[in-house]
């Protein structure tokens, strides 16, 4: 009969302190009720089980829709009832809440609720989500909505949504927070139960691996005691009790599964065995007692499932604790041995298997569901009040997922007490290993010696892991024995197997959920790993961690890329455990190798637009030592970076992207963007990659088709040194931008919008499909007006390229520099004459300049003529005979009107020239 644990762990209130200080928690959401939404309710706890103050904590709800708040609540003034609940919730729900809200107010998804608590901020509706003063956060949303990846980014970093199924119960259902293991929380839904004890349950026990349930230390004084799930599909099964100082077996026994009820097997150990105040396991395996007789060692073969314990004082062996339990602690137990021994239940209801954690103190149940306590613990993974670490600038990555990152498997001497293995996700910021498995395989007979399961653990705030020997300094997050990790021929591979250990559901080497794997060897070694690598890492030879490259300790660092399965990533470099590789200094840089060709799959719609960038160099020059990388102005960061491995071809061309041909392809999942830049880097794998810190050294070409001034400054350059693909430019058609022009490198002059030309000469603009032009342009900015008449700065440099931008701005047709080559310029008085041939790609971008060119610009414009013309202006010399023309004609005029003065003054006055006296001539005109 195949009982499911569901019925086996049901909760009665029984409330322990398991230790830690106590907190207020988040404990149950209740966002979408069947039909209308009148029950919805928000419950907090107190795990001290007391009333307690709420002054100074505040509880806000965020929309994902925005991700801005859109309720907040200041519970100043409230406080727990006496047994540390809080409820807010709708007007109609029982038991009533402390604070009502109107039906329908707590949103279904993707949204967030959120516990703070600080002076320094103040919280209001509308605000955009923030991680500052956070205490507790639930993110959460429906399989029908999704979208809540940013809320969880910023208020659960590491943890994705919990994804609430609507169809996991019948009527209504709760969002209850539930203790996984030790002082990890996690969700589940369940019935709701507002106001009182989450309803918990442990995941079913499948019917293929018996699972323990409880257990009884004897102390010596009395038997011991095992309960454990029927399954029927295990066949059978044996007791085994290992003696934690020796590592052998001290007792085993027979499964009767005759002695089930209620689809529980009690089996009974003699008391001189699982003493609690001695270290010990206790391990479920299939097979007979004969295959485990008393005395014999520690069996490699992995339990289906296991208990550690430790006594005061008393830990045992590593190897004891990481063959069966690994990556994961011995129980421990109290000082204090009591009568009639220990007694220990299954409460935690982590998916993951061979924990002891999952255990609390609890009374025996035989037969019957077991009685848990009420934790008075805090979340693991509570933030800090005051924020979080801010992630690193760094992207998705596609679909990347965890990489083996460096490894160390033999180290100085004979201890191998340096032995390590770290993971790194690269995002670069902390995730969770919910599901993943490290696997350590032997040349000998390509199978796993040891597989470790990392569910539970979390990698640091910059996406390492480590696991690694006793004492590693840092210390490993799951410590392995001395000397674990062979030397080689041999193997480590990461899989993703969220339903068990990889080598269960596999023959032979397991490949399907392999996310990385690194073959390696020792010398004269390489055949014996045939058969791994051509599993894991297919057609590659294994690496040599060679102890002559280095002086001292060295490691296998990841130094190249960031692809999977690829050992040409590796390189021999000293060990750096949880921190940033050192690797060997790239090659000298090759020269005269530049960006010849870009194109991003989102500039049209057309079928054939493909991702790529095209390379262009001296032919067979080798490419090592530079570095591709992709920034994405979405994410003000690097999308990709790829270090080169071949060689420009005999015709000096080298394709990266998505494009029949390509020498290297893109990682899956990643692209050129948009908006952004491509930069061929020269620089360390890592500094490349930041993109952060980049030099002009560093930059031998950079091509921005960005205008956002973050990017643009990270790039050493300014705004104007970019270039914008025009989709116009071609008669529908995939666009690339093109360089058209070995001038000077990273000049946008030197770039065109043009048809993709991958392995070909690029298409550039042609006299063949020249145009006639005659403008006359006015000031196009303000540091023109600045040079008030003197427009002569236009027709040089950079200049050249703003008339380009101002005619583009028109067309929308890729017009640049390089389009007018064949055009002339005159500046008169500010205003500045373009006139001659414009060169063009084809008929059709010809058509649209020929349209622009004749468009009269309204009159709000005012800066350019109001049509083109050939007598204004025409030219220098023709301005300057206006100018004198105009002067000669005010000189005659000025002429005329002196001899007209004259004329009228001398018909009014007598012929009388000897008279000096002024008023006797004005009487003598008078009486005229």
């Amino acid at each position: 009969m195949v009982v499911s644990l569901a019925c086996v762990c049901l909760v009665v209130v029984v409330v322990v302190v398991v230790g830690g200080d106590p907190c207020l928690i988040i404990s149950e959401i209740n966002a979408d009720n069947p039909r209308l939404d009148t029950t919805e309710f928000v419950e907090l706890y107190h795990t001290s089980g007391q009333r307690a103050s709420l002054d100074g904590y505040t509880l806000v709800f965020y929309n994902g829709n925005g991700n801005v708040a859109y309720k907040v609540l200041d519970l100043k003034g409230h406080s727990t009832d006496d047994r540390g609940f809080f409820l807010v919730g709708s007007v109609d729900m029982l038991p009533k809440p402390a604070i009502l809200l109107p039906p329908n107010t707590v949103q279904n998804g993707p949204d967030a609720i959120v516990l703070y608590h600080t002076s320094a901020f103040r919280y209001g509706e509308k605000m955009n989500v923030t991680a500052m003063g956070l205490v507790d956060a639930v993110v959460y949303m429906t399989r029908r909505t999704g979208g809540a990846e940013f809320l969880a980014e910023t208020l659960t970093p590491g943890e994705p949504a919990f994804v609430e199924d609507e169809t996991a119960l019948e009527g209504d259902e709760s969002i209850e927070r539930c203790l996984l293991s030790e002082d990890r929380w996690g969700f589940q839904v369940s019935s709701p139960s507002p106001g009182q004890r989450n309803n918990c349950t442990p995941p079913a026990a499948p019917a293929t691996s018996p699972v323990i349930t409880e257990l009884k230390l004897g102390g010596g004084q009395v038997d011991g005691f095992v309960e454990l799930t029927e399954a029927p599909a295990a066949g059978p099964l044996v007791l085994v009790v290992l003696d934690g100082r020796t590592d052998r077996v001290s007792v085993s026994v027979d499964v009767n599964v005759d002695t089930a009820r209620n689809g529980l097997i009690s089996v009974t150990i003699e008391k001189s065995y699982m003493k609690g105040d001695e270290s010990g396991a206790v391990a479920v395996y299939s097979g007979r007692a004969s295959d485990f007789p008393v005395g014999s060692p520690l069996s490699q073969i992995q339990p289906l499932d296991a208990f550690v314990f430790a006594g005061p004082g008393n830990k045992p062996s590593a190897n004891l604790s990481e063959t069966l339990i690994p990556g994961r602690e011995p129980y421990q137990l109290s000082n204090s041995l009591r009568e009639g021994g220990f007694y220990l239940s299954r409460c935690g209801v982590a998916t993951w298997a061979r924990d002891p954690g999952v255990f609390w103190e609890a009374p025996q149940t035989p037969a019957q569901p077991n009685q848990c306590p009420w934790p008075k613990i805090c979340p693991h993974n509570n933030a800090i009040p005051g924020g979080t670490d801010s992630p690193s600038h760094l992207p998705p990555w596609g679909s990347s997922d965890f990489l083996i990152n460096e490894l160390n498997t033999d180290t100085p001497g004979a201890a191998e007490d340096g032995e390590y293995i770290e993971l790194w996700h690269p995002s670069g910021r902390r995730v969770s290993l919910q599901g993943i498995w490290i696997l350590l395989f032997s040349a000998h007979n390509n199978r796993p010696y040891r597989e470790i399961a990392m569910s539970g653990h979390f990698t640091t705030s910059k996406g390492y892991f480590l696991l690694g020997s006793d004492r590693l300094v840092p210390a490993p997050s799951i410590r392995l024995p001395p000397n674990t990790i062979q030397n080689g021929p041999d193997a480590v591979a990461l899989y993703r197997s969220p339903f068990g250990q990889p080598s269960a559901t596999q023959r032979g080497i397991p490949t399907k959920g392999l996310l990385d794997a690194v073959v390696y060897r020792q010398r004269g070694s390489d055949r014996e790993a045939q058969e791994l690598s051509k599993a894991l890492t297919p057609g590659q030879l294994p690496l040599l961690e060679d102890p002559e490259v280095l002086p001292g300790d060295e490691a296998l660092s990841r130094c190249r890329g960031l692809y999977p399965y690829d050992l040409s990533a590796f390189s021999v470099a000293p060990p750096t455990p949880l921190r940033e590789n050192i690797c060997p200094r790239p090659p000298p840089a090759p020269e005269g190798v530049v960006i010849s060709e870009v194109a991003s799959g989102h500039w049209t719609n057309h079928s054939q637009q493909r991702s790529f960038v095209e390379l262009h160099g001296p032919p067979m020059t080798d490419l090592r030592g530079l570095v591709l990388t992709v920034f994405d102005q979405e994410y003000s960061g690097t999308v990709i970076a790829l270090p080169l491995t071949g060689s420009v071809d005999q015709d000096g061309f080298y394709i990266v992207g998505n494009v029949t041909g390509a020498d290297q392809t893109f990682l899956e999942g990643s692209a050129v963007p948009v908006r952004g830049a491509v930069v061929l880097c020269y620089d360390l794998f890592s500094v490349c990659r930041a993109g952060t810190a980049l030099t002009n050294s560093s930059l031998r070409d950079v091509l921005v088709f960005s205008e956002n001034q973050q990017l643009l400054s990270s790039l050493s350059t300014t705004r104007g040194r970019q270039v914008i693909p025009a989709a116009r430019s071609v008669e529908d058609g995939p666009v690339s931008l093109s360089r058209c022009s070995c001038c000077e490198v990273r000049s946008p002059s030197s770039w065109t919008s043009s048809s993709p030309t991958p392995h070909g000469t690029n298409l550039c603009p042609s006299s063949a499909f020249s145009s006639h032009i005659d403008l006359c342009l006015g000031p196009l900015s303000s540091d023109w007006q600045q040079q008030s008449a003197d427009c002569s700065g236009l027709i040089q440099g950079k200049k050249v390229a703003e008339v380009a931008d101002y005619l583009e701005q028109r067309c929308h047709c890729g017009i640049s520099a390089l389009y007018l080559q064949g055009a002339n310029f005159s500046c008169v008085s500010g205003w500045l004459r373009v006139w001659g041939n414009i060169q063009a790609l084809s008929d059709h971008q010809k058509a649209l300049i020929i349209q622009t060119s004749h468009v009269k610009p309204s009159p709000a414009q005012g800066d350019v003529c109001s049509a083109p013309t050939t007598d204004r202006y025409t030219s220098t010399a023709s301005a300057l005979g206006l100018q004198i023309g105009l002067i000669v004609a005010v000189l005659l005029l000025l002429g005329l009107g002196a001899a007209l003065f004259t004329y009228f003054y001398r018909r009014r006055r007598p012929l009388d020239y000897y008279t000096m006296e002024l008023n006797e001539h004005a009487e003598g005109l008078t009486d005229l």
